[in-house]
């Protein structure tokens, strides 16, 4: 192809490896947009809030139900300990007077009745209360996530289907100027990334946060002072958390990014794997793989070190918050000031506080690869698009194939100079052949016919229309195009031929095969025109993938043809009889053929000679060359390659 090269596009799979994201954003704002797509899902998400702050509620109650079963339990065999027939004040004096005044204040404290042991009717009230309470708690709890699973999932389809209908309404620039390995990695493995962390964060990240406040209100209802000393360490693990945080957010932002350009580097050698092997390069593409993964090791290593040091962490400043609980509270019951289910239950309290603290510490590397993730793909959304259609687009009145450039002017990096003030005109039916050498400017001259870029000045019209002012999907409707580089998708051999026109009957699309000589070959395979292939081709050759590209372009027949170098992979007896076929297919509308080798255009109604984005030479295959100018330079030296 003798178009310039796009800024970012192509290149041998060494020359590449991958293009780098631009900086990320920061957290917070990332978080709340990432959030913020939760909106559709209003009642869903109060659902799941009320069902959260009744399990939590539920569980939180436990621990005073049980403290109280622990009362009645220990009541009972210090009851039982003590002479029967005397009242509890006369047990507790009888107590002080051995010297026993702890178990004195036991006594009065615990409510015991002498020579009455265990009352298990009481206790088992309350152990079938408890357990009732826990099993609604866990019911409930099932239910939250099972509706927040359903939330977390459409948040994500809804999420892919945005990415989808962005990267339609891309522009080709910013296609062309990535690696497609890492522009996949966004779709791909970056949304994958966050409907995980979505899907293990949020519900206990809400259940942690709930239960945090739920325990700490009955903390401070049941000793004042054992939850000040509770939330002694609450200060030093929120700092600790937060400073951990910052260090390891740029290391999963890294470890995202590598993991792009690793996807990138990886499908560049893979689709160039012949010609590394050709070129002998196969030690360089290991040495940059090696290269790219040992930075992608790297940043993932930090990233779960730094991260993954927050729980251990939590988990010292939380056994020692229990060892100062445990110590005063059982000063606490000695002196009388509690009871040992309230400190029982105090003490279950102190391990529900600390836990939720420490999970969502260990929910830390999670919530922020998530975010990271996210990041790439918010820069994704919100990557410039294309020029819009407009709002009442032009309609032509009649396709006949006309095309004039007026004035064009277009660059694809403002300091490069490519088409300047081109001017020309295709008429109905003509075939217009574009030459000149590489760089010259030919392929980008097509695709701005096809609207793949914008002009910087001047304008093309089709048929009279202004194509700007036109709907792509109108504009292209009537355009067919061949390239040099084929492409085929996952299917049949037929159904790749379809794709020109899906409502053509069987006859037209074998009608368009034996047109392009794709039934001559079709006819040797097992499976005919159901013989399965894909873009590396399957069992089909790199010409005869050509051959059914060329019959696709005849089955749209479309009013506007376009020929990049379209016979290039095929050889010189096939390459006459399609040139052949293709005359026939030319006979009645406008074309245009991009060509290298000079021998297949001598019939075009129009040459046009371009060197540097301009039209140095026009006319006829015999008068350029009796003008002994840049194309007769051209052809002599194909016709003496040749003769050589």
């Amino acid at each position: 192809m003798a178009a310039q090269r796009r800024p970012g596009g192509g290149g041998p799979p060494w020359a590449s490896l991958g293009v780098p994201t631009e900086k990320a954003s920061s957290f917070g704002p990332s978080a709340r947009r990432l959030l913020g797509r939760l909106a559709p899902h209003r009642l869903g998400v109060v659902a799941v809030l009320v069902l959260g702050v009744v399990s939590v509620a539920l569980n939180v109650v436990g621990p005073v139900i049980l403290g109280r079963a622990t009362d009645l339990i220990f009541a009972g065999v210090l009851g039982r300990q003590l002479s029967a027939g005397i009242s509890t004040a006369q047990a507790a004096a009888d107590a002080r007077a051995a010297g026993n005044d702890t178990t004195a204040t036991l006594i009065e404290s615990q409510n015991v009745i002498p020579g009455v042991g265990v009352d298990f009717a009481a206790l088992g009230r309350v152990l079938l209360f408890v357990v009732a309470i826990y099993v609604g708690a866990s019911l409930l709890a099932y239910l939250q996530g099972w509706l927040l699973n359903g939330i977390v999932q459409r948040t994500i389809a809804a999420l892919r289907r945005d990415v989808e209908d962005k990267l339609h309404r891309l522009p080709l620039s910013y296609v062309d100027a990535r690696s497609r390995g890492e522009l996949l990695s966004r779709v791909t493995n970056d949304i994958d990334n966050v409907s995980q962390s979505l899907q293990q964060t949020m519900s206990q990240l809400l259940t942690s946060l709930l239960t945090v406040v739920g325990v700490l209100v009955f903390m401070v209802v049941i000793s004042p002072l054992l939850a000040v000393i509770a939330l002694l360490t609450v200060p030093l693990s929120t700092w600790m958390t937060r400073a951990i945080a910052r260090r390891s957010q740029g290391q999963f932002v890294a470890q995202w990014r590598y993991t792009g350009e690793l996807n990138g580097q990886i499908e560049e050698a893979f689709t160039g794997h012949e010609l590394v092997n050709v070129f002998g390069r196969r030690a360089e593409v290991e040495a940059d793989f090696a290269a790219k993964n040992a930075e992608l090791r790297g940043a993932s290593y930090r990233s779960q070190f730094v991260s993954g040091i927050i729980m251990p962490s939590m988990m010292f400043l939380g056994n020692l918050n229990y060892v100062a609980v445990a110590v005063v509270g059982a000063l606490r019951v000695a002196s009388g000031a509690m009871t040992l289910g309230e400190v029982q239950a105090f003490i279950q309290y102190s391990r529900q506080f600390t836990q939720p603290l420490t999970q969502l510490a260990s929910m830390t590397n999670l919530l922020q690869s998530g975010v990271a993730s996210a990041e790439r793909v918010f820069e994704l959304l919100d990557a410039p698009e294309q020029v819009a259609d407009p709002v009442v687009p032009a309609v032509r009145a009649q396709r006949r194939g006309r095309v004039a450039f007026e004035h064009v002017s277009f660059r694809y990096r403002p300091d490069v100079p490519l088409i300047d003030d081109l001017s020309l005109v295709a008429e109905p039916g003509q075939t217009v052949a574009i030459v000149g050498p590489t760089g010259a400017g030919k392929t980008t001259l097509v695709n701005l016919v096809m609207r793949f870029y914008e002009l910087d000045a001047g304008r093309i019209t089709l048929d009279g229309v202004d194509i700007a002012t036109m709907s792509r999907a109108d504009l292209r409707s009537g355009i067919g195009m061949v390239l040099q580089d084929t492409w085929l998708f996952g299917g049949t051999i037929r159904d790749n031929i379809a794709y020109g026109n899906p409502d053509a009957t069987e006859e037209q699309l074998q009608a368009a095969a034996r047109a392009a000589y794709v039934d001559r070959f079709v006819r040797r395979l097992p499976d005919g025109y159901d013989t399965r292939v894909d873009s590396d081709g399957g069992a089909v050759s790199a010409g005869e993938k050509q051959l059914i590209t060329i019959a696709r372009a005849f089955l749209a027949d479309p009013s506007l043809l376009i020929l990049d170098e379209a016979t290039s992979s095929v050889d010189t007896r096939t390459e006459v009889l399609v040139q052949r076929a293709m005359a026939r297919l030319r006979s009645d509308r406008t074309s245009f053929v991009i060509a290298h080798r000079l021998s297949t255009i001598r019939d075009a109604d129009l040459i046009l000679v371009m060197d540097g984005g301009r039209i140095v030479e026009q006319g006829t295959h015999d008068e350029l060359l009796a003008a002994h100018g840049a194309y007769h330079a051209l052809y002599e030296a194909q016709f003496a390659a040749a003769q050589s």
